[in-house]
């Protein structure tokens, strides 16, 4: 969703021939959105902002909201039509429209074009020397850094090509009413991708009530910011940053192979746990009522914002698992309701490493403390005392379980369930 270095929008400028741009609200996952989802919002406000530049091209973006396959079925009626281009998708739901898409277009004598832009290396490129994917992340970040050249950062110059457009004036997109949504009230993230952010990343990263991360993860997933030029800063600066950027490609990778991790455990043991999953608590948790300030604090935030700092999605993914005992599906799911940023394969990845059921999990038995992580990462209350102003009165709940209780509890689900 960008005219600068944009790979997809670059090939089909190169062509030679006039290009119209398309946006399509898909149905099938708009459908399953409140109106007045925040991400919805975020994607309105960036196709307003796309539209305009390119009607100071002297072009505009077509929007159509609809099925996909009835949506090209209508174009290539309407428009005599040699090449569709786009940028390809990872995630199951998309790879699968993306084929019926192609399936459609190629019965009637139409090239489909895509590339990979929203990731360094293609999900199915990097595997073992035994031909297979990697499911451990160290050897796979090895094999990313061994395999990475300058090619593979390359800007691809689509802002230097926009004269061949289609000349065109469409409606203007107009308000989120007219497609049949509602203003989020929800204020959209700020990246900070700044010298000094990336410079200061290691010492700074751990501390949610520090300006200590970049926030870019909304622009990486809806493709506002090239990630080659991310990794070409970053690179450049600090490569604790750097790997963080191959976790997201790596559970891209994971998420590609091995399709089943959307609804089931990677260990296939984890399977079988026994989870509590207390209603009462999962509320709980979700208000931020659970009586542990770190986890607390964090729920408000994600709640407020949605945008949770990356040290308390850890924290509040552990409690939730080990502590409450609840499947951490509920959990991912609240995430992707709430997340700005939510991208199935990290969010996805991220819940399993916690529950210890994914591929790179932290094992079972290493239970965050959140008060000892709350003493450590937040020393001085500042940030839990931002969300939670009732801090230290009577109306603040008492913990919900007891962390010793909790955790010997846990140990005993998880043992019980790896060595059945």
């Amino acid at each position: 969703m960008r005219l600068t270095d944009n790979k997809g929008l670059y090939f089909a400028l190169r062509q030679g021939l006039p290009i119209l741009p398309l946006f399509i609200f898909d149905n099938h996952i708009v459908g399953s959105l409140p109106a007045n989802d925040h991400r919805i919002s975020y994607i309105h406000r960036t196709l307003i902002e796309l539209d305009g530049a390119l009607r100071a091209t002297g072009s505009s973006l077509l929007l159509i909201k609809g099925k996909p396959l009835e949506v090209f079925q209508e174009l290539v009626g309407s428009y005599s039509v040699e090449a569709v281009y786009s940028n390809a998708d990872h995630e199951p739901y998309g790879m699968e429209r993306d084929k019926e898409v192609k399936k459609l277009l190629q019965a009637q004598g139409i090239r489909f074009e895509q590339q990979i832009d929203h990731l360094i290396f293609p999900p199915g490129e990097l595997l073992n020397l035994s031909n297979q994917p990697y499911t451990v992340y160290t050897p796979y970040s090895k094999k990313w850094k061994t395999a990475l050249t300058p090619n593979h950062l390359s800007h691809f110059p689509s802002e230097n090509h926009l004269n061949h457009l289609l000349m065109n004036s469409l409606p203007p997109i107009g308000p989120l009413e007219k497609w049949g949504f509602k203003p989020s009230a929800m204020e959209i993230p700020q990246s900070a991708l700044s010298h000094e952010v990336i410079g200061n990343y290691n010492d700074r990263r751990d501390f949610p009530a520090l300006e200590g991360t970049t926030r870019i993860g909304l622009q990486l997933r809806f493709g506002t910011l090239s990630i080659r030029q991310v990794a070409r800063q970053v690179q450049e600066i600090n490569e604790t940053l750097l790997n963080e950027l191959i976790w997201r490609e790596f559970y891209a990778s994971v998420l590609y192979h091995f399709p089943r991790v959307v609804d089931q455990a990677f260990k296939k043991k984890y399977e079988r746990i026994n989870w509590l999953n207390n209603e009462q608590h999962f509320e709980l948790w979700k208000s931020g009522q659970t009586g542990y300030p770190m986890v607390d604090a964090g729920m408000r935030q994600l709640k407020a914002t949605g945008w949770m700092h990356n040290r308390l999605r850890m924290i509040v993914a552990s409690f939730f698992t080990k502590h409450l005992l609840i499947d951490w599906r509920w959990g991912e799911a609240w995430f992707a309701k709430m997340l700005f940023d939510y991208e199935l394969s990290s969010n996805n990845g991220g819940w399993q490493w916690c529950a210890g059921s994914g591929t790179d999990a932290a094992p079972y038995f290493r239970i965050f403390n959140p008060e000892a992580q709350q003493a450590k990462f937040d020393p001085d209350n500042v940030f839990v005392k931002k969300w939670i102003p009732e801090l230290e009165t009577a109306v603040y709940p008492r913990p919900v379980v007891d962390h010793s209780t909790a955790r010997d509890r846990c140990l005993e689900a998880y043992k019980e369930a790896i060595q059945g």
